[in-house]
């Protein structure tokens, strides 16, 4: 330690001797810049990283005709009720989950400017489900002679635990700080489900009944760790704080277009290291 404060001490006193040496000159423009005394962080390089967030996944459960019905009732009676065009109208829903992961990337700078690639990893529980029914009692007998009492219900749900987002970023530096944008595009991990159940009653007396019930159908049309793909944007700031060391704070927005359309929100904070 003593050693090193004299070093700094000689180092002063020697630019001090110089400088009382130098001639009362004028200085020209562009010899001498303030950018000598203007502390720089350099973003240049290799980093990695680990994060940690929180978010919100949305989900629109589609709400149009599903095949399953159609295959159920194909060779069916009930088709002349117009089983198969009922809208169950399953709509959106919403859940929140937290997350974890790792990042790494490379960035080039260029003076205050800096670009880079960066793959981004996070494990989480996202997605949800939704159940709709509807019954309807045919108002007249159909072909084979019988009123029919008919009830369906459709579920759907999507799980998505692993996400991976390959993205462009663009970076200006404010000297420790780096506030950046991204974009690219999305990878996941899901399980998807779509379930339709039919029950189905029969009376030859009259609208009202009594209903024999009949054997009930159902059909499950299900993947299990699917590939999903989409897209992802955003925005960020990383934050020097010595050496390759920095924290980042980062908001991400990815869109899975899948049969059930899910986009997912997340907030994350990250400690990482630039070599």
């Amino acid at each position: 330690m003593r050693r090193f404060l004299l070093a700094v001490v000689m180092c002063g006193a020697v630019t001090n001797a110089r400088a009382a040496d130098l001639p009362d000159l004028p200085i020209l423009r562009g010899s001498f810049t303030d950018g000598l005394s203007t502390s720089r962080t350099y973003w240049d390089g290799l980093y990695i990283g680990g994060q940690a967030g929180y978010g919100s996944s949305d989900e629109n459960f589609d709400s149009k005709p599903s095949p399953l019905i159609a295959s159920l009732i194909s060779d069916n009676v009930i088709q002349q009720m117009g089983v198969d065009q009922w809208n169950l109208g399953l709509g959106k829903q919403s859940a929140r989950s937290s997350a974890y992961g790792a990042f790494v990337g490379y960035n080039w700078q260029w003076t205050d400017v800096v670009l880079g690639l960066e793959a981004s990893y996070m494990h989480g529980s996202f997605g949800g489900s939704a159940s709709a029914s509807k019954e309807l009692v045919s108002g007249s007998p159909l072909s084979d002679g019988n009123y029919h009492d008919v009830a369906v219900t459709k579920t759907s749900s999507i799980s998505i635990s692993d996400m991976a987002t390959f993205r462009g970023r663009a970076a200006y530096a404010f000297g420790c700080f780096l506030p950046y944008a991204f974009g690219g595009f999305a990878l996941g991990k899901a399980n998807i489900s779509h379930t339709a159940t039919i029950t189905d009653a029969v009376s030859n007396v009259s609208s009202l009944g009594p209903f024999t019930p009949l054997m009930p159908l159902s059909a499950t049309d299900a993947v299990h760790n699917h590939l999903i793909y989409g897209y992802t944007a955003g925005l960020g700031i990383d934050i020097n704080l010595v050496g390759g060391l920095f924290v980042r704070a980062e908001w991400e927005y990815i869109r899975f277009t899948t049969t059930v359309d899910t986009s997912i929100n997340t907030v994350r904070a990250g400690l990482g290291y630039k070599f």
